[in-house]
């Protein structure tokens, strides 16, 4: 990819990733939105389609998990007892292009369901309902909620936004048993949900909330930039990027 930008994937089926090119796009990327047939792809600007059949991950920097319905509890060895909305389609596509990344050592930020999915690939498990919904989950006529959230200082989210920094929340499940590999990164200040975690080994990040929602056309003055967490995630990308070029030039 030398003389490009860095290329971020973004895996969905028929959902709207305004918010998500956006926020790619304002940092510097370029997003390429992979979707599963010719039928569903759309072109607005700034804005690519590809069919699945099409993705090769070789040609990518990096990829961005969105936002969504929930997962399908059978994926993490439950019943649904609580979930909404399910669409095991897009948990197929995303699980499948997720896994090619992973196999890649690529790096990966997961948004709000990104962020379940990425722990129920590691084998972990969601709750399906938490206590305390009313105080995480936004309604569709409202607007997300706010809450802060506690880190370490030596986190990558403590060295952008400090020990304790409030951010959006929409979501009604969380993480419940962290996958193989996974570490906690931060929780909410009220009720300890995990709202963070990175992978410690791989290049994988996630947060439960919705930076996209929290910066450029869509910043906020109750919360903190969520610019900073795609720019964090684009200098994983470019580590890797020039990990793979000396790798590249060692095998000549």
């Amino acid at each position: 990819m030398t003389g490009q930008k860095l290329r971020i994937a973004i895996p969905e089926i028929g959902q709207n990733m305004r918010n998500y090119v956006g926020a790619v796009s304002g940092v510097g990327a370029e997003p390429i939105v992979i979707s599963v047939t010719g039928e569903q792809l759309e072109n607005p600007t700034h804005q690519e389609y590809l069919d699945i059949q099409d993705f090769r991950v070789e040609n990518y920097d990096g990829l961005l998990i969105p936002g969504g319905v929930d997962i399908e509890p059978s994926r993490y060895g439950q019943e649904n007892q609580a979930c909404m909305d399910v669409f095991p389609e897009l948990d197929e596509l995303q699980l499948q292009v997720l896994d090619a990344f992973v196999k890649k050592g690529l790096p990966v930020l997961g948004i709000c369901r990104g962020h379940q999915l990425i722990n129920v690939y590691f084998g972990g498990t969601l709750i399906q309902h938490i206590d305390t919904a009313a105080r995480h989950a936004r309604k569709i006529e409202d607007p997300d909620k706010v809450h802060r959230s506690y880190t370490d200082s030596e986190s990558w989210l403590g060295k952008i936004y400090g020990t304790e920094f409030p951010h959006n929340s929409a979501h009604h499940q969380a993480a419940d048993r962290l996958g193989e590999g996974l570490v906690v990164d931060s929780r909410c200040v009220d009720d300890e949900v995990i709202e963070a975690v990175h992978h410690e080994v791989l290049p994988i990040i996630s947060v439960q909330w919705h930076p996209e929602r929290m910066c450029f056309a869509n910043a906020r003055e109750d919360t903190v930039d969520g610019s900073d967490v795609f720019r964090y995630f684009l200098e994983l990308c470019r580590k890797q990027q020039t990990y793979r070029k000396y790798e590249e030039g060692a095998m000549l």
